[in-house]
């Protein structure tokens, strides 16, 4: 069933939303709930952004994130559309949602499910272990609950909003919120395997475990306890049907349709945009999805981007291959399969630190037509492999070194026993990054350090443009799948106050 659509408030605006990404999407979305006039313009013939898709010889093969949790949130967007998400979309969940392999021959399988997944620590680890799993889940939602009321779905005008909700900052100071993230999950875990497991997720973050704060593993409990989700027909489906929702609501999507300019009027606000070829479009409101840093230097001529996007700590990188390839899986190989190097902590030190290549990777590896079949031919395999690695502001050269990367990369795929005889294939490296237009040359832009956080992350609002917002990775709240959803929910509700404040 779809769901109620409510009253519009204030005067409806004509708002051109830049960019068919997930935020871009899930901003439209909401903006059609409030009743505005919405177009959307998005510069590639397809939407998805980041979550794109390559079709050729038979393969349909994501190269955006490959991680989709807290699936609810984009329910919600379709539902803001007034869809229901289930006639647009199928999502399945996955499990097991891992396959973890150390350097020590073990292996564990990451469950969906407290229960199956108590028992999986219990059967690799010992009982001890299995009862700290229990504890460290109710402590993990605990802090997911006061975090995402109170500093994730949430819009910041300054720095003092963080401590407008003192009771749950208190509580988040006495679940040790403001600890560091690896010492907080070894309280937990005796096992360094299981340390890793639980912890890997501040890399979504742009940090290692021993730097990143104790509040960031609410990634943790959206991955580990919320569960891992695949859409059927891929990552990218998630934008094809929330575009085709958003179009039923009354949204105009035009495709291949690259902004050149943001249009401003004399008093500085926005005017609408310019496309390529000249055209104008004229709009109250722009919502804007490109990555922050780039829009500003690229579109806002003369305007600069807030300075920590312009000196901030930016997330590592990574290397990308996703290829078509003849031959099935190894029996035991899950849908994602994250393959440990050695040194833990020497490999942070060597891609945040050093701006190095990790002395021995680790790596994911995804394979999509494992539990989606229609993905690839008949006797074949999509694979999608990435490696961390340093954005550009780190020490390799990659017009020199990317062949021998890839090569060394392919070659560890090959050895750990996943097929590799290509039939299509694409790589992406911080350069490859850098073209499609993401700062620094990662896709995982501003790391999540506390100054980088809520009302110290770039706004999605600035008063020297009125009648600009942004969504999207680069704004609040963050990276990922999740908190973009949010993000574009979040661009709604100051289109909302902008209508408002013109009543």
């Amino acid at each position: 069933m779809s769901a109620a659509r409510p009253a519009r408030v204030g005067r409806p605006l004509d708002v051109v939303v830049v960019g068919a990404g997930l935020g871009g999407l899930a901003a439209a979305a909401h903006l059609s709930q409030q009743g505005h006039t919405v177009t959307v313009v998005e510069r590639e013939p397809i939407p998805g952004g980041r979550a794109g898709m390559i079709e050729e010889a038979g393969f349909r093969l994501d190269n955006g994130p490959t991680v989709l949790t807290m699936p609810n949130l984009l329910a919600d967007a379709f539902a803001a559309a007034g869809a229901d998400m289930a006639d647009f979309l199928t999502i399945d969940k996955v499990d097991p949602m891992y396959r973890a392999c150390y350097a020590d021959g073990s292996t564990l399988f990451v469950r969906h499910g407290r229960e199956a997944m108590t028992q999986e620590i219990r059967e690799f680890a010992n009982a001890k272990e299995a009862e700290a799993f229990g504890r460290f889940c109710d402590w993990l939602e605990r802090l997911y609950r006061v975090e995402m009321a109170h500093f994730i779905d949430a819009n910041f005008d300054s720095p003092l909003d963080l401590v407008k909700p003192w009771r749950a900052g208190l509580e988040l100071v006495r679940l040790g919120g403001f600890g560091k993230l690896g010492r907080k999950v070894a309280s937990f875990f005796d096992d360094e395997r299981l340390q890793r497991i639980f912890s890997f997720q501040s890399m979504y973050a742009g940090l290692a475990p021993y730097e990143a704060l104790s509040l960031y593993a609410v990634i943790t409990y959206m991955d580990s306890v919320e569960g891992v989700f695949v859409p059927k027909g891929g990552m990218h489906a998630m934008a094809t049907g929330l575009a085709a929702a958003v179009e039923k609501a009354g949204v105009t999507i035009r495709y291949e349709a690259p902004v050149t300019r943001i249009l401003r009027a004399g008093d500085g606000s926005v005017s609408g945009v310019e496309l390529g070829g000249g055209e104008r479009l004229a709009a109250d409101v722009v919502v804007c999805n490109p990555d922050l840093p780039v829009a500003y230097r690229t579109l806002l001529g003369g305007v600069d981007a807030p300075r920590v996007a312009r000196r901030g700590k930016y997330s590592p990188s990574c290397l990308l291959w996703v290829a078509g390839v003849r031959g099935l899986p190894p029996a035991d190989a899950a849908h994602h399969n994250i393959h440990f190097g050695r040194d833990w902590d020497g490999s942070f030190r060597a891609l945040i630190h050093d701006g190095v290549r990790m002395p021995d990777p680790s790596i994911l590896v995804t394979l999509h037509s494992l539990d989606d079949p229609s993905l690839a031919p008949e006797g074949c395999s999509s694979i999608y492999v990435l490696e961390p690695t340093p954005n550009l502001d780190g020490r390799i050269d990659w017009v020199a070194e990317r062949e021998r990367i890839t090569g060394s990369l392919r070659a560890q795929v090959a050895s750990l026993g996943y097929p590799t005889d290509v039939v299509v294939e694409r790589v992406y490296d911080p350069l490859d990054w850098e073209a499609m237009g993401m700062e620094r040359g990662t896709p995982f832009a501003l790391a999540h350090t506390f100054l980088q956080t809520g009302p110290f992350r770039p706004n999605n609002v600035d008063e020297r443009v009125p009648g600009l917002v942004f969504t999207g990775s680069s704004t609040l709240p963050g990276v990922g799948v999740p908190m973009v959803l949010v993000s574009g929910k979040l661009a709604a509700e100051r289109v909302q106050q902008y209508a408002e404040a013109r009543r």
